[in-house]
């Protein structure tokens, strides 16, 4: 049978030709259908209009024409112009209540968005406010006077709202990914909504209608020192919608702003008085950023904890040190992680035949990559606390969100760190009783050498990104801005950290349901059992060496994607059930942090 891989959105689907008289338009409906099952939206229905071009050769494909007269088997294909996504819902903003949760599903475009009507009050209130300045002729900053060291020089305001954005743009690197840059356009329309910045209603509306079109501009990653907010990011942001520079669009791609804009019948921004400081003016690269990292942390500091379980069995490890001691200390993080090890561990709720094997030995301990785990990830809760109660301050000034970002690098690398000491012992057979490297016939096959290689490189590598970014400052803007923060740095390589660390437990991950195929035919607890199956249904035991490069990538996208933690999540639910007798805190059997929201007064306690 014919397979053809088809690419919506950046996301990549294998899908089958079904039969010899499937059409291409047949082809990108089911293509469809799989994009709307795998992102929880929807169905679109057959009502949906589309192109579909070859990406080797460029050649567009018409819907008539049978896939298996213009298509090669193993073909790649790109779904084009005229698919929409079908949207659940809208996202009401208000300034107040988005959460990390909402701004990341906002960046991957399963929602629109709209402004609550209390909003739309306080936007139009605020601009009331700013327009009687203008009557009065008053003089207020960055309204008709200049900005930063020309803030006593007193400009026409006709003249200043639209060059302050452009001498701005001074952004260098490649530019945000399509994701990221949503995520920036919807925090920086959540914040204006809290009307405090005097942006009028319909600028603020079609900054909504870019959103909803995808119409992104290009925002280049480097530039920000976070001190006066981040203002190259948000004037390339803004440079877009005044139709200047390039932007994005599903149906576009990357072209010039204007013609995306006009091409959704959407007008370029003409900036009135105050505008352009108040688009530029934020940190609102730091807290997107900062946000995905957040929640990209929780996610594999959480799973981590399943994955580390399976690696204790693999080992056959003792369950002892996840018990009672941990309520002497006592700390909530401590006691979370030790109850879910235990859900996840204990033979008598979920009989394992690899534990029972060795009920009887005279193991009294491990080593403390294994026993001291619930200690480690402590350190991390608290980062988390430390990062949710900052990470969107709304002042312009980044230090508070750049060291909580700084903080939240350090914390979550020892996930890595530890995570990598368990890999060694899972490799090496003096610490393991395994074959050496996960594998039959060494020297003749190497096995996971050189992916535990990989792990340590990878933790030396965020050794170097934990330093913290905010104890630099550098003076800019004539010493005006004379103390900055380097929050944007600290937010992208907090992502870095977070993502090295999702590599190395992937690595982890294939090492230890590697080593349970040496332990067969015993088998581990039904939770953990789970997870191996996970596992295979990408990717098979090692019985030769093959590519492992691969292997880590599908292991790293089931992590992303949450998956290990959905796999055992019902188990603990159960597990939670079945032990009501036990007198412990529900902390302690928590499934994890809860979102954080983002406005200033929020408060984030890992319950």
């Amino acid at each position: 049978m014919r397979r053809v891989s088809v690419c919506i959105r950046g996301e990549w689907f294998r899908v089958p030709c079904s039969g010899p008289r499937a059409s291409v338009q047949s082809l990108g409906f089911e293509a469809l259908q799989r994009y709307h099952q795998a992102k929880k939206l929807e169905d679109g229905g057959r009502d949906m209009e589309f192109s579909m071009r070859r990406c080797w050769g460029g050649e567009l494909l018409h819907p008539e024409d049978k896939a298996e007269d213009v298509l090669e088997d193993d073909d790649f294909v790109q779904l084009g112009k005229g698919f929409q996504l079908m949207h659940l819902h809208y996202i009401s903003l208000d300034g107040n209540s988005l959460t990390t949760a909402d701004l990341v599903n906002l960046g991957r475009g399963l929602f629109k968005i709209k402004l609550t009507p209390e909003a739309e009050e306080k936007v139009m209130k605020g601009r009331e406010v700013i327009d009687a300045f203008i009557r009065e002729d008053k003089v207020a900053y960055g309204v008709n006077t200049g900005f930063g060291k020309f803030a006593r020089t007193i400009i026409p305001k006709e003249q200043l709202q639209e060059n302050v954005v452009r001498s701005h743009c001074a952004g260098v690197g490649a530019p945000l990914s399509v994701e990221r840059t949503r995520m920036l356009l919807v925090l920086r329309i959540n914040v204006l909504a809290k009307g405090h910045s005097g942006i009028s209603m319909e600028t603020l509306d079609a900054m909504i209608k870019a959103f909803n079109a995808s119409c992104l501009s290009w925002v280049p990653e480097k530039g920000t020192v976070g001190a006066s907010g981040d203002l190259a990011p948000l004037a390339h942001l803004t440079l877009g919608l005044m139709g200047e520079g390039r932007m994005w669009s599903p149906q576009s791609s990357w072209a010039d702003a204007r013609a995306v804009l006009e091409g959704h019948g959407l007008k370029p921004l003409v900036l009135k008085p105050k505008e352009g400081i108040a688009l530029i003016n934020g940190t609102q690269l730091i807290s997107s950023l900062g946000a995905e990292a957040v929640e990209r942390a929780v996610g594999v500091a959480r799973q981590a904890d399943v994955i580390g379980a399976l690696t204790l069995e693999a080992l056959k490890g003792t369950t002892k040190a996840f018990h009672t001691i941990h309520a002497v200390r006592p700390h909530p993080g401590q006691m979370m992680v030790a109850g879910r090890l235990r859900s996840l561990l204990d033979s008598d709720v979920f009989p394992s035949q690899i534990s029972e094997s060795h009920r009887s030995c005279n193991r009294v301990q491990d080593a403390y990559t294994l026993r001291c785990y619930p200690l480690t990830e402590c350190d991390i809760n608290l980062v988390f606390a430390e990062t949710g109660e900052t990470i969107s301050g709304g002042n312009f000034h980044g230090e508070y969100p750049a060291k909580a970002l700084d903080y939240l690098a350090i914390g979550v690398h020892e996930l890595a760190s530890i995570s990598e000491r368990r890999i060694e012992r899972l490799v090496n057979p003096a610490l393991s009783e395994l074959p050496a490297f996960l594998v039959q016939d060494g020297g003749l096959n190497s096995g996971f050498m050189i992916a535990h290689c990989t792990a340590a490189a990878l933790v030396s590598e965020n050794k170097a990104l934990c330093h913290p970014s905010s104890v630099d400052s550098l003076s800019t803007s004539a010493a005006t801005e004379d103390h900055v923060s380097m929050g944007g740095w600290a937010a992208r390589k907090a992502l870095r950290v977070v993502e090295h660390v999702e590599q190395v437990l992937a690595i982890e991950l294939l090492a230890a349901c590697q080593a349970l195929e040496f332990l067969r035919p015993l088998k581990t607890t039904t939770p953990l059992e789970k997870v191996y199956e996970l596992l295979r249904s990408v990717v098979s035991p090692w019985d030769r060496d093959r590519i492992m490069s691969p292997d880590i990538e599908a292991a790293h996208t089931l992590i992303k994607q949450q998956k290990v933690w959905e796999t055992v999540q019902p188990y603990m639910d159960e597990y939670r059930t079945k032990l009501t007798y036990l007198s412990v805190s529900e902390a302690v059997f928590s499934l994890g942090p809860g979102h954080v929201p983002l406005h200033a007064t929020s408060s984030y306690i890992s319950s």
